[in-house]
């Protein structure tokens, strides 16, 4: 599947787009103008629009996760990255890359990712561990979920979970439409020897 094209555009696919920039739909640049908003600078939302009242609904909940949430970012991003390798989204890898680095996220701590939680201390192994649960069991076990809660809180500990959920959905997505990493983007990593952390 292919991104929209720009005479694809439409009012209901800028209203899908202003809802990540925060503006309304009139307000968000056109398609073709060279904006650094122009939606054909981004793919992603051109293959999101395809279905815009989904893509409205998604980018609210996926926007939240990113900009509004309390999960910290660099745990939220160790989180979408340990996600991203397991589902294979090279798109998401190039992303979420450049995020994890502005989130404080050593490129050390990128390259261990493959190695799985064990590799990590504290609560970056705490939510890489809930992550490879999620993963491998489609649940966290009640004992994780209970550490989890005792040190991030119930809201973060919550927002760990959606945010697996969320990414697990876009690498999906992405990987069926085809929708390949940006050039230049970091290449995504063949899957180590990550598994469920022991107690």
């Amino acid at each position: 599947m292919q991104p929209l094209s720009a005479d694809e555009w439409g009012d209901d696919e800028y209203k899908a787009f202003g809802t990540l920039l925060g503006l309304p739909g009139d307000k968000v640049p056109r398609a073709g103008s060279g904006h650094a908003y122009d939606p054909l600078n981004f793919p992603m939302i051109g293959l999101l629009a395809r279905h815009p009242q989904l893509a409205r609904a998604f980018l609210t909940f996926n926007s939240y996760l990113l900009m509004r949430g309390e999960l910290p970012a660099r745990l939220r991003e160790l989180v979408v990255l340990a996600v991203t390798l397991e589902h294979r989204s090279s798109f998401e890898w190039g992303q979420h890359v450049t995020m994890a680095l502005a989130a404080g996220v050593s490129e050390d701590e990128i390259a261990r990712i493959p190695l799985g939680s064990t590799e990590f201390e504290g609560h970056d192994r705490l939510v890489l561990r809930a992550a490879e649960e999620l993963n491998a069991n489609g649940t966290v076990s009640e004992q994780a979920w209970d550490q989890l809660v005792e040190e991030l809180g119930t809201h973060q500990a919550i927002e760990v979970v959606f945010v697996v959920g969320a990414y697990v959905t876009t690498g999906m997505a992405f990987s069926t439409w085809g929708l390949r990493a940006a050039p230049g983007s970091p290449e995504l990593p063949d899957p180590g020897g990550g598994h469920v952390a022991d107690t």
